[in-house]
């Protein structure tokens, strides 16, 4: 892969997740139009809960946003599909923006790049992952990064005719708090999957912070590129304002 210039943003809206998904999906269409150079945001989010364009469609959505609501759990709508997935103050928000002159020529590979890329990542930790879907998980997918039999992180995308987005969560600690929100949510969504499969880095490395794999992230994109610090502009910030209500369920 040849050596490229990323842009680094550090800011999130942990408080808004609707915002925090507003300002990725004006990032992308930035991208789409040739405004915005390739652009990878890690920020630690709220706990809040990422539904997918399948489970806006699922009758049980409603029921599942309010076992979201009454878990203290903000719900919010992503830019990719697949299921419903969990953030909070131990875990990890990826965004990462990507001009393309051919978007859909280049899913799996992107699929495969980055999960590639988490496995480095955890493996510089000393953690020992792979990647490809784990039976009765949440959010299924054949590009989750796993540990054993228990999931970490997993990632999804969203094209535009010019760029890619792909978007994930690593869950570094807090586990038990990703399942105990996804039992009643799963369930008003009528989604079978096995409580079990949910894992946390620090399952395998006792007392690891957002903040350490943030730094062993941007340490392994280093190797291979350019990374320059950036920081929203305050057009980008004005445009996504304007497309919260999109992202916020009622």
């Amino acid at each position: 892969m040849p050596e490229r210039t990323i842009r680094l943003v550090r800011e999130g809206f942990p408080d808004r997740m609707s915002m925090d998904t507003a300002v990725s999906r004006v990032l992308l269409s930035e991208a789409d139009r040739g405004a915005r150079p390739e652009t990878l945001r890690l920020t630690i989010p709220r706990p809040s809960v990422a539904f997918g364009k399948h489970d806006v469609a699922t009758d049980g959505f409603e029921e599942a946003v309010a076992a979201s609501r009454d878990a203290g759990y903000e719900p919010f709508v992503r830019l990719a599909g697949g299921r419903a997935a969990v953030f909070h103050a131990r875990t990890i928000a990826i965004s990462w923006v990507v001009p393309e002159e051919s978007p859909i020529d280049g899913i799996r590979a992107r699929f495969g790049a980055v999960s590639d890329l988490l496995v480095d990542v955890f493996a510089s930790l000393g953690i020992a992952a792979a990647v490809g879907p784990v039976p009765g998980e949440y959010c299924p997918g054949d590009f989750s990064v796993h540990v054993g039999t228990t999931k970490v992180a997993g990632i999804g995308q969203r094209l535009t005719r010019s760029a890619a987005h792909i978007g994930g969560v690593i869950v570094v600690d807090g586990a038990s708090d990703v399942r105990d929100v996804l039992i009643p949510v799963y369930d008003a969504l009528r989604l079978e999957w096995e409580p079990a499969t949910v894992g946390a880095l620090s399952d395998s490395v006792a007392g690891l912070l957002p903040e350490t794999v943030i730094e062993a992230f941007v340490a392994r994109v280093r190797m291979e590129h350019t990374v320059e610090p950036a920081r929203l502009s305050a057009t980008t910030i004005a445009d996504a304002e304007a497309l919260t209500g999109v992202f916020t369920p009622p």
